[in-house]
């Protein structure tokens, strides 16, 4: 669920349509934000929290598409992704945002999504283009060879932290294209 389209008076529940799963070719463990409705994509994921995500433990390659909602309401979401380290999340690419400029340095690879998606409403009818477009980040192998599939598949383009001298990710946050 997230705020992925103008609703003013309306609902903020977006949902992320099948065909940026199928692209990633991963089945999840665990959806941790998943709405009390079940939608088309729940295929994707062996286990739903619908409540309370925050407050419960998450296992697993988690898939994370959270609220999007306030200034930063999405940090909480993001801190607790990066602390399990294990799964891909769809956010807005806000890369000026405080908590993009906190987060994105954290993360294996970045799919920055060619095509805004149109997300799904609670109904299962397609929304309209949403006013940003969105990233995927990837924390751990499993969640960085999605989103090498998905880059492939030609759902967006992959970048990563270059590497220093080591072969360690470098530690200044900026990134290059994967695949060129």
């Amino acid at each position: 669920m997230a705020l992925h389209e103008q609703s003013v008076g309306a609902t903020d529940e977006w949902y992320t349509p099948a065909y940026v799963f199928e692209a990633m070719g991963l089945r999840f463990d665990l959806d941790v934000s998943h709405p009390e409705v079940k939608i088309p994509a729940t295929e994707w994921c062996a286990a739903l929290i619908t409540s309370r995500s925050l407050d419960r433990p998450w296992f697993g390659t988690v898939w994370m598409n959270p609220p999007f909602g306030g200034r930063n309401g999405i940090a909480p979401w993001l801190a607790k992704f990066f602390d399990h380290g294990n799964g891909v999340a769809l956010v807005p690419d806000r890369t000026s945002a405080p908590w993009w400029q906190t987060y994105a340095p954290k993360t294996d690879r970045l799919l920055f999504v060619a095509r805004k998606i149109r997300f799904l409403r609670p109904d299962g009818t397609e929304g309209a283009s949403p006013a940003q477009g969105t990233v995927l980040m990837a924390k751990g192998a499993a969640a960085v060879a999605a989103l090498e599939r998905a880059e492939a598949a030609g759902l967006g383009l992959c970048f990563s932290r270059p590497e220093d001298d080591r072969g360690a990710p470098s530690p200044r946050p900026s990134y290059v294209p994967t695949g060129t």
